[in-house]
């Protein structure tokens, strides 16, 4: 194998691949990256068993094949090199290694045989639809922060993507939670999603997808079944095994009922949320929302540090209430939300509180309360 690339389109590549890698590997090929050099391509490869990500690169290639090697410290060096250096690979004579050459520097790194590189088998793939970048970055956007972290509930660390009715018509839509708090978005169903099974996206490959469509203007091709999914654009293809476990009937905790309704200005609330959560604990956080009549105070009571109150003007009528809420979930929910106003809905303070923003009826946030 022997190539020159231009160091700016190898760093762009190899970052998309080679976060993929853990750090702490116990298998020593999954540290590596798999290189691929054919007729003007080529193709890295990185995977950790459960997620794959394969990108292609053009380059200038003198001679075909393809080897192994540590895909961080490949990064790294990659980075340090100036903006506009020309790069050459080669494999050591020996063929236990690689060369890389620039100017007067040159490496040689250690490569372990292509042939024991695991590549991640797609299998049989049924349903297949495309979707735009912009719209699968939405999404991700409007649902990631209320994944779950706790690994005792595996099928809360994803996101629920599945195809649902509302109001007659065909959705796709987006749901996680950790218990907490709910994120729901939802977007009409693209061609071919009919029929798709409902499907939990992993944690991990939630977030690596995000950072690889994040300047994407392409179609997102996908193709999924029960226990797998691949999604192609740009010149990258990404495929991920899913989580085999059932999502929880989400709907039941949707409240369908809540009769008090508060409007805020989105900015000045989240400013006063805020604002007053500086004196809460790392460990409770909490904010206690009193609702009244054309008003919303919000109090924060810490025993070891002190207190701090805000009242701000609301569009309120009704019998006043008090709720309290964890200040970083609320404050979670308020970043969702692109209008000028958010608008809550609630039924009493020991019952779940509907968050939406009025100017976006496809998207919808639940955040249950805390006694405070």
């Amino acid at each position: 194998m022997k190539l020159t690339i231009e160091r700016a389109a190898l760093l762009k590549s190899l970052n998309h691949v080679q976060s993929v890698v853990e750090r702490r590997n116990t298998i020593p090929i999954l540290s590596n990256v798999l290189i691929e050099a054919d007729r003007d391509e080529l193709r890295l490869r990185a995977t950790d068993l459960d997620l794959e990500v394969v990108e292609t690169v053009k380059a200038d290639i003198t001679e075909a094949g393809a080897t192994t090697v540590p895909a961080h410290i490949c990064y790294d060096i990659v980075r340090k090199f100036s903006d506009g250096a020309q790069l050459e690979f080669a494999l050591a004579q020996d063929g236990a290694g690689m060369v890389l050459r620039s100017g007067r520097s040159e490496f040689n790194l250690q490569a372990l045989a292509k042939e024991d590189f695991p590549i991640l088998s797609a299998g049989d793939l049924d349903h297949s639809f495309e979707i735009s970048a912009g719209d699968l970055r939405r999404l991700i956007d409007k649902t990631r922060f209320a994944m779950s972290t706790e690994e005792t509930r595996y099928y809360l660390n994803g996101i629920y993507l599945h195809v649902a009715e509302a109001e007659g018509v065909s959705r796709l839509r987006a749901v996680a939670t950790d218990g907490h708090r709910l994120a729901m978005v939802d977007l009409p169903a693209p061609k071919g999603a009919a029929g798709m099974p409902g499907v939990i996206i992993p944690r991990k490959t939630v977030l690596e997808l995000h950072k690889l469509i994040e300047e994407s203007t392409d179609g997102v091709a996908i193709d999924l079944s029960s226990n797998q999914i691949r999604m192609a654009f740009d010149n990258i293809v990404l495929t991920s095994k899913l989580i085999d476990g059932t999502f929880p009937d989400y709907d039941r905790v949707i409240p369908k009922a809540n009769d008090k309704t508060m409007t805020v200005d989105t900015a000045s609330f989240t400013r006063a949320v805020d604002r007053v959560s500086t004196i809460s604990g790392d460990r409770g956080r909490a904010v206690k929302v009193g609702v009244d009549a054309g008003k919303v105070t919000l109090l924060v009571i810490n025993p070891d540090s002190g207190s701090a109150t805000e009242e701000m003007e609301a569009d309120f009528a009704g019998e006043g209430l008090e709720i309290g809420f964890n200040a970083r979930y609320l404050l979670d929910i308020m970043g969702q939300l692109d209008g000028g106003e958010a608008c809550f809905s609630m039924a009493d303070s020991g019952s779940p509180t509907l968050v939406r923003d009025p100017e976006d009826v496809s998207a919808l946030y639940v955040l249950m309360p805390m006694r405070v």
